[in-house]
């Protein structure tokens, strides 16, 4: 064998021979590292659990282990941070990826205080979620205040950042509160923002009668019609970047009266085929596995009927790298050549790396028989020695790969790693693989031979695998035989032998049916099964264990325990087949318990006896017990008790008026309710509890709101519930000043501005106190700051963003509590003549303890505005001095359009139009463009116009091949963005210059008079008909009578039906209207018989699993791989 062609064959070979070389003889055989198992690169725990990180690899000797942290070795500090396992031997060094370990956070949500929203009926509205960061990001839902999912249409709907939109507010939006839910994966928790409540201003009074008997609520409402508008997102236009390989998201929501209706498109084509899917009643378009070609600009329209408007979106598709030739295992003979070749693709396109041992290649020690070009290591005339483990790592800045492969140089004669002599027996017409796994070095060529004769087995329905396997595409009964496997090299020869036996399948041809059976019945389940008769045949009925009989299965006195799944499996050695019935058994609930009785009288507890009813020969698994407390009629849940009782202590609350009923449950169902028992009142106590959730917070800057959570009626323990509110300055000399109130706020007047209060409020009744309360902390109001940032200074860092700093506020002058520094800006004017600009005022936040930061995302060449302030809890103080400044050019957008016309073979005329953003003072137009036909490229051409020009003409020298375009814009600062079109491909590349238009042929034209002539003779013929007598329909079958019902009768016209194409009664039809067969593998096709039919001999009903059972077994043969002396497993805890 040539020394590259061995090479080439040791890429495909390595895999499967060194998994079963380490198994048989990896006492003789050394192999490098090989990494067989590693957590994945983005790992987030959970920190209340153990960490464990995984790597295991596989070698000989048997790998050692070891980790570096973020780079560095020893033990880690913390847990957080980039673990690496190295896996070594004598051979070499294997790697695995970067593990970013991440612990999993749920923030607590931020303490806010929410207003009740005002908003005209009509208006649009949306309600800001702004859940706490979390890792990973909580899962966010609205719900109402009954604890209910907030009802969504087109109208109300959750956005993609969890804010809940509303296109119009209707007056029944006000009917219940609004709470954002943040459901935390890892911790298993949800939490929720305190509610939003909504107060809807109308014109007329909501009359549910008046809206039921008008057609237009809107106008019934007297709300004004509008014209659709965005609410998110924002203008008429953005953009979004995605990598390749994950779903992409576009969203629109739109407000307006009525609410509008959103439909998608994609410039210039149509939306990606058989991957996209509308969402969120069409507000959300997903487009699923994104790849460069769905780049371009999408847009979504919005409209009613009072008008329509739309924002285009610019999707541009970047990608992590993503292998196009990952680097295989090589074993090499000594003086054999070789090649690992490492190719991967992205946007960016990646950088290579090549690594030998986990060690750049670069600084590793000279080996003259290695030479690395780019992409590819080539060895030559490879030596004993030589082995290493190497590392390509393929990087751009959306992430790496790092493929491991190992390059082995041994000189070993062929083996055959199988057991000698291996019987194997298989279904019939099942796929069917012989396998014969070999070792050698060089690589060995392996041959199969049939009962010693002399022809080499590949072809028909044979194929012969490099891994040493033979395939047959369906074995036959005349497949059986003998088969043996030589495996040869220069060194030497190896064989191996196989029997192989063709089975016949197992089959249930007559299976157990769905039964519904009367308690005491004797329903029978029958279950007859062919199978080969060399095999030995094992029925089993599974869920209930009961006496089997020849071919079905008996149940005599059927009762409700027996009702359920019954499954047949009939078992070879080889394959199974199952069916399964259902048996139904018709039950009764239990009758209601009677004479309920009060016993054992207590301050906190009481015994309640009864007399159980009728189980109905379905034993009671429980009683459930129902209290009447404050409203007579109204039943609470108190407790359940599991099992058949007839008494329970129940335990009670102070000063209540308790009234119970029991309810029996068995597993048919709950009985009726028993009569309730005799009323008995609760002695009164001191509340033991104190009010929850106290705190206290200003709401003007010169008060402080006491609130809590009332205790109820249960908890109140007695009469007159009142609550003792005790409050001072957070002084240890301080004098406390209290309260009585019975609501659960209350507000202290005339405080300072933002000073803490300590607060306690116990619990009093008739009764008594409480135990004494905790003390918390509360704040009163806030005033606006008083103060501005000074010494505000700009210095512009580019075209599109400036430096801030600033001098900070006093503390005394923020009356409340920082919050942040606000930079308003808006752009006040361009410096290009002409040009209208959106004033619209925007602002960044930072932090309050900062003095300096940066505002991007500017216009380039405009003059701005800026102005600071200072925000605590109750908002903006007073606004700096006004700052101007302006932006220096940058680079142009691309131009709004590039068209591309070809009116003849000999010119093609180009038109486009100006930047939408010029950015500066534009100095003219870059056109590139070439010529290309297939896969074949010309040179590149280039071309420059002066600002003014819009149009050029390109006189053509190949009338054959399109041409491919690039324009782009320039200023003084550089060239901008780039358009790109290419030319439309010709519709028959025979069209010359000399073609001659048909439609001016003599013989043409009267041809289409003559056919005109036709027509009109025609249409006289039928009207003379048609004016002679009536109407007669006719119809291809005349024995059927004409239906008078039809609406076709009237003018003697019949809808053609393809009776041929419609699916028989009770058949499933496919989406693409064919008629699927039955959910059963028996067709006599699959047992290479011939025919359609789903019947055997005798008419009854064949049903085949062993097919597919044969063929998961022999797959999973496939797969396995035996437990190897070299394999480890290291883990990282």
């Amino acid at each position: 064998m040539p020394r590259s062609a061995a090479g080439q064959q040791g890429r495909g070979f390595s895999l499967l021979a060194l998994t079963l070389l380490t198994a048989v003889i990896c006492f003789a055989v050394p192999q490098p590292p090989t990494i067989t198992k590693q957590s994945v690169k983005d790992y987030i725990v959970d920190p209340r659990d153990n960490i464990f990180i995984e790597c295991e690899a596989k070698g000989n000797p048997v790998p050692t282990f070891s980790w570096t942290r973020n780079g560095n070795g020893g033990r880690p500090e913390d847990y957080e941070g980039e673990y690496q396992c190295f896996a070594r031997n004598d051979y070499g060094t294997a790697l695995s990826s970067k593990i970013h370990l991440q612990v999993s956070k749920s923030p607590l949500w931020p303490k806010e205080k929410v207003d009740v929203i005002e908003v005209d009926e009509g208006a649009p509205l949306s309600l800001q979620c702004n859940p706490p960061p979390g890792l990973p990001s909580p899962v966010i839902f609205w719900m109402s205040s009954s604890m209910e999912p907030i009802h969504q249409d087109k109208r109300v709907s959750q956005g993609q950042n969890g804010d809940l939109y509303f296109s119009n507010v209707m007056l029944q939006d006000a009917q219940t509160d609004y709470s954002c839910n943040a459901r935390f994966h890892f911790t298993h928790t949800i939490q929720q923002k305190n509610p939003y409540t909504l107060k809807v201003k109308t014109k007329k009074p909501h009359n549910e009668t008046s809206l039921r008997n008008h057609t237009d609520m809107y106008s019934a409402r007297g709300v004004t019609e509008t014209t659709p508008s965005f609410m998110y997102p924002y203008g008429t236009s953005s953009s979004q970047m995605v990598l390749r390989g994950v779903d992409l998201l576009l969203e629109c929501i739109a407000s307006g009266v009525p609410a509008p209706d959103i439909m998608w498109y994609k410039k210039g084509g149509e939306l990606p085929a058989g991957k996209t899917k509308l969402e969120n009643f069409n507000k959300a378009l997903r487009i699923s596995n994104v790849s460069e070609e769905d780049s371009g600009e999408y847009f979504c329209l919005a409209s009613n009927k009072m008008g329509s408007i739309r924002h285009t979106i610019s999707v541009r598709v970047k990608a992590a790298p993503y292998w196009l030739d990952e680097p295989q295992n090589l074993i090499l003979a000594p003086g054999e050549d070789g090649r690992l070749v490492c190719r991967a693709n992205g946007n960016p396109k990646p950088a290579i790396q090549w690594l030998v041992n986990g060690e750049p290649i670069e600084a590793s020690p000279p080996n003259p028989s290695r030479e690395v070009a780019g992409d590819t290591i080539v060895f030559r005339d490879t030596q004993i020695g030589s082995s290493a483990v190497y590392q390509c790592n393929a990087s751009n800045e959306h992430g790496y790969l790092l493929a491991n492969a190992f390059v082995s140089v041994l000189d070993v004669p062929p083996r055959i790693l199988a057991p000698r002599n291996q019987l194997i027996k298989v279904i019939q017409y099942n796929r069917t693989r012989l396998d014969c796994p070999f070792f050698g070095s060089p690589i060995p060529t392996l041959r199969w031979f049939k009962n010693g004769q002399g022809n080499t087995l590949d072809g028909g329905n044979y194929k012969a695998h490099e891994n040493g396997s033979l395939e047959m595409n369906m074995a036959r009964k005349e497949d059986q035989g003998i088969y043996t496997c030589v495996a040869t090299n220069i060194l030497g020869k190896a064989e191996a032998q196989v029997r192989l036996e063709v089975k016949d399948p197992t089959r249930i041809v007559r299976g157990p049916e769905d039964q519904v059976v009367k308690r005491g019945s004797m329903p029978r389940l029958h279950c007859r099964v062919k199978h080969d008769p060399t095999l030995k045949l094992t029925v089993t009925w599974f869920v209930f264990t009961i006496p089997k009989e020849d071919d079905g299965l008996t149940i005599y006195g059927v009762a409700e325990k027996d009702q359920g799944d019954y499954t047949c499996v009939a078992s070879t050695e080889l394959d199974k087949d199952s069916a399964k019935a259902y048996l139904t058994v018709l039950g009764k609930r239990p009758d209601r318990p009677r004479d309920l009785e009060l016993t054992d009288l207590a301050e906190r507890s009481v015994r309640l006896t009864w007399i159980p009813g009728d189980d109905n020969n379905s034993p009671i698994t429980g009683q459930s017990f129902e209290e009447d407390r404050f409203q007579p009629g109204t039943w609470h849940n108190h407790s359940r008790y599991p099992g058949s009782v007839n008494s329970a202590v129940l335990s009670l609350s102070p000063y209540v008026n308790y009234q119970f009923r029991v309810i029996a449950v068995n597993d048919v169902g709950s009985s009726l309710p028993s009569v309730p028992s005799e009323r008995y009142q609760t002695n009164g106590a001191r509340p033991e509890i104190n009010p929850t959730g106290v705190q206290g917070a200003g709401t003007q800057k010169n008060n402080m709101e006491i609130t809590w959570t009332p205790l109820n009626a249960t908890q109140a323990y007695g009469p007159n519930l009142r609550y003792i509110v005790r409050w001072r300055r957070r002084d240890p000399r301080g004098s406390w000043y209290n309260e009585t109130v019975k609501t659960p706020r209350h507000v202290v007047w005339n405080t300072p501005i933002y000073v803490p209060y300590e607060i306690k409020v116990q619990a009093e009744n008739d009764f008594g106190r409480a135990p004494e309360p905790d003390t918390v902390i509360g704040y009163s109001g806030e005033d606006y700051p008083k103060a501005a940032p000074t010494d505000v200074r700009i210095r512009v860092l580019n075209s599109t963003a400036i430096a801030l700093t600033w001098t900070r506020v006093h503390l005394d002058t923020i009356q409340g509590q920082l919050k942040e520094y606000r930079a308003y800006f808006w752009r006040d004017s361009s410096l290009l003549k002409n040009l209208w600009v959106s004033k619209k005022r925007q602002y960044v936040s930072f932090p309050g303890d900062r003095n300096r930061g940066i505002v991007s995302r500017l216009f380039p060449y405009s003059n701005y505005k800026l102005e600071m302030v200072v925000t605590n809890g109750r908002g903006d103080g007073p606004r700096s001095e006004i700052k101007e400044f302006p932006t220096p050019e940058g680079v142009p957008s691309s131009p709004r359009y590039l068209r591309i016309r070809q009116p003849n073979l000999e010119s093609i005329n180009l038109e486009w139009d100006h930047p939408e953003h010029p950015n500066g003072v534009l100095t003219g137009y870059n056109l590139r463009y070439q010529a290309f036909n297939g896969s074949k490229t010309g040179r590149t051409l280039v071309e420059n116009f002066s600002p003014n020009q819009t149009r050029f003409t390109l006189q053509r020298t190949d009338p054959i091949s399109r041409y491919r375009f690039f324009l782009r814009a320039r200023t003084q600062v550089g060239d901008g963005e780039t358009i790109v079109e290419e030319s439309p491909a010709l519709l028959n590349e025979a069209y010359t210059k000399n073609h001659v238009d048909i439609a001016t042929q003599g013989w043409f034209i009267g041809l289409m008079c003559a056919i005109a002539l036709l027509v009109l003779i025609l249409l006289i013929v039928c009207f003379i008909k048609r004016s002679r007598g009536g109407k007669y329909p006719v119809r291809d079958n005349k024995d059927e009578h004409l239906n008078p019902e039809d609406k076709n009768v009237e003018d003697g016209s019949f809808d053609y039906s393809d009776e041929d194409n419609k699916p028989l009664p009770n058949s499933q039809t496919s989406l693409d209207g064919t008629i699927k067969q039955q959910e059963s593998d028996d067709s006599l096709v699959d047992y290479g018989e011939g025919g359609e039919g789903q019947f055997n001999e005798d008419g009854s009903f064949i049903g085949q699993y062993t097919v597919k059972k044969d063929k998961e077994e022999t797959e999973g043969n496939e797969s396995s791989e035996a437990t190897s002396p070299v394999n480890a497993i290291y883990s990282l805890a």
